[in-house]
């Protein structure tokens, strides 16, 4: 699904960098220091690359370590990383079936990151679609998605229209059971987490600039608390663990334009 046009941020607080992509083949999260997420079970491929130590997964077959790794979607995990890292999410249909978690060695994890490139700078120079293409040659690439479904899962973001399941399944000519039907043959997921998913990846695009409350109304949320009681059941932390008081300076890049500002505010 995309989130449109490509959208990045970068906030720091004293030694600590958050940096922020969002676009049409994945999103990227990176930070400067290690950090640990609660229980949690996303609907999207997570890839956790490590820039120096190692990356925990636990879920309920067990602990798995290496320097990447690639969690599946709708798995149910925690994750801690040790040292400064780089997380992609990709679409659910974007890599081939895995039961489980996935390793990467230490060659294949800096593979990853040298498609990538450059993460810092509010990742306006990382190439997510590099790190997609070299990722699908590790892992394996998925089946096509069905066009329809690929169509209405683009329209969830789209801020300029009513997104209901009902509107999107007749702008592609089926019932909405048709298209729900779709998405959970096609990728196993319901059609309601991806659209929770899709929104939610607006609404963090949205955050430096806007207060919670307003980056969840406008990404199609009920209110806060229903942003961050999603926040944390599909990525295992909330708004507020990114954006705590701090002195912002963040940098966002919309259709080629640069903008930059300043100012302290509290968020969560």
């Amino acid at each position: 699904m995309t989130v449109a046009p490509t959208r990045s941020w970068a906030l720091e607080r004293n030694d600590r960098r958050v940096d922020f992509l969002t676009g049409p083949t994945a999103t990227m999260f990176a930070e400067s220091g290690p950090f640990q997420v609660t229980r949690h079970r996303h609907p999207a491929w997570k890839v956790v690359l490590s820039l120096a130590g190692p990356i925990e997964v636990r879920h309920a077959d067990g602990v798995m370590a290496s320097t990447g790794m690639i969690v599946p979607p709708q798995l149910v995990h925690t994750c801690a990383t040790s040292s400064a890292y780089v997380a992609l999410f990709l679409d659910p249909w974007k890599l081939r079936s895995a039961p489980g978690p996935c390793r990467l060695d230490v060659a294949e994890t800096q593979r990853v990151l040298d498609a990538l490139g450059p993460t810092s700078g509010a990742g306006a120079h990382a190439d997510l679609a590099a790190a997609c293409a070299e990722l699908t040659r590790l892992h394996g690439e998925a089946a096509s998605l069905d066009p329809r479904l690929a169509h209405a899962v683009g329209e969830y973001p789209r801020p300029d229209r009513d997104a209901g399941i009902e509107a999107v399944a007749a702008g592609v000519g089926i019932s909405p059971s048709r298209l729900r039907a779709l998405a959970r043959d096609s990728v196993g997921i319901p059609l309601t987490r991806l659209r929770q998913w899709a929104r939610l990846r607006v609404a963090v695009a949205d955050l430096p600039r806007e207060t919670v409350a307003a980056a969840a109304a406008s990404a199609g949320f009920a209110d806060q608390a229903h942003l961050t009681r999603t926040a944390r059941r599909l990525t295992g932390r909330t708004p507020s663990s990114v954006f705590p008081r701090f002195e912002l300076s963040a940098l966002t890049r919309t259709e080629g334009r640069v903008t930059r500002w300043g100012c302290e505010r509290l968020v969560g």
